[in-house]
């Protein structure tokens, strides 16, 4: 059903909603709820004919789940999101929920271009009980001004119009082209202390997590980019969700741990000098088709297209020469594992 007729009056979005009251006691509490530790942004898995394996996709959460990851994001980055249509968002989410897995390891990724989408994805969650939303800022216009970034947010919110709403703003400006300034978290934080919950940072930039923190302490400031997990940590943030913890949430939970060595950074720097050699998303799928030994791993949605053979061989070899869990037998190129 189209949200478009749902849609506040275009003078509620861009008014300033910081002359909102604002239950200061509320706005500094601690999100008791929040995410914590290593979350999963998770890949998503295409059947023979390019749809959504939802078998697949609830297999590998169920086993990042064993493997001790304490929750998942479907369809962000990693799990290639604005590929999908928002139908075949709300059916894997709800794929996700059927098979038994509490709505409460689930982060919906519900961004969009259009914010009409972006409502109807947001709103979907929560009627699936699934409370936290990760979201992305409309993306393709670049230079948003932010003021027009804090507008959209808080029509995203008053549109929802759902208490039980717990938003993550999603800064990947690499990729959407728009910045979410800590100025603008902080507006937000302020003007909706019970909804606004944290942010994921992935743009790889220290100093802007550090205004992150800085801004909001009270919120959950949650990061991408692996290598910064251990200082991130020490400065009281509260985790990541991240895509190597798809292939091994093993080397990202020792960078997250208090007791984190310099081998274990090591580590981690040792398997992304080999992933960022090739394109990261269909080398994520390689890894993973090699881990399980399933070929149908390699699969993505346009514009994306699978490594070719040879580069997987090469990955895999790479990675299988360093002492990382590859499996023992995958080849792209040979025909049998396929």
């Amino acid at each position: 059903m189209s949200a478009d007729h749902d849609l506040l009056p275009a003078a509620s979005l861009t008014r300033d909603l910081e002359t909102k009251p604002v239950d200061q006691g509320v706005s500094q509490m601690k999100n008791d709820d929040g995410v914590r530790g290593l979350w999963c942004a998770t890949l998503t898995p295409l059947d023979d004919t390019g749809r959504i394996d939802a078998a697949r996709m609830v297999s590998h959460a169920k086993g990042l789940f064993e493997r001790g990851v304490v929750g998942i994001a479907p369809f962000g980055t990693t799990g290639e999101g604005p590929s999908f249509s928002t139908t075949e968002r709300r059916a894997g989410l709800e794929a996700l929920l059927d098979a038994g897995i509490a709505a409460d390891r689930l982060m919906a990724a519900t961004g969009c271009a259009a914010v009409t989408d972006t409502i109807e994805l947001t709103r979907h969650a929560q009627d699936s009980g699934v409370a936290r939303c990760l979201v992305i800022p409309p993306f393709f216009f670049n230079d948003v001004p932010d003021d027009a970034l804090f507008a959209f947010y808080a029509g995203l919110i008053d549109s929802v119009a759902d208490p039980r709403l717990r938003l993550y703003l999603y800064h990947i400006p690499q990729f959407s082209g728009v910045r979410v300034a800590p100025s603008v978290l902080s507006r937000l934080a302020n003007a909706y202390p019970t909804i606004v919950a944290g942010v994921k940072d992935s743009a790889a930039d220290w100093t802007n997590t550090a205004a992150l923190l800085q801004c909001a302490p009270q919120l959950d400031v949650l990061i991408g980019h692996e290598p910064d997990l251990p200082r991130l940590m020490r400065a009281g943030g509260a985790g990541t969700i991240c895509g190597v913890a798809n292939v091994y949430p093993d080397i990202v939970q020792r960078v997250l741990a208090p007791d984190v060595s310099a081998a274990d950074e090591k580590r981690l720097k040792q398997f992304l000098d080999v992933l960022l050699r090739f394109p990261f998303l269909p080398a994520f799928k390689a890894i993973k088709a090699a881990q399980s030994n399933d070929s149908g791993w390699r699969a993505l949605r346009t514009p994306w297209t699978k490594l070719p053979d040879a580069a997987c061989d090469e990955l895999v070899s790479s990675l299988r020469s360093l002492g990382f869990d590859v499996g023992d037998r995958w080849r792209a190129s040979d025909r049998r594992t396929q």
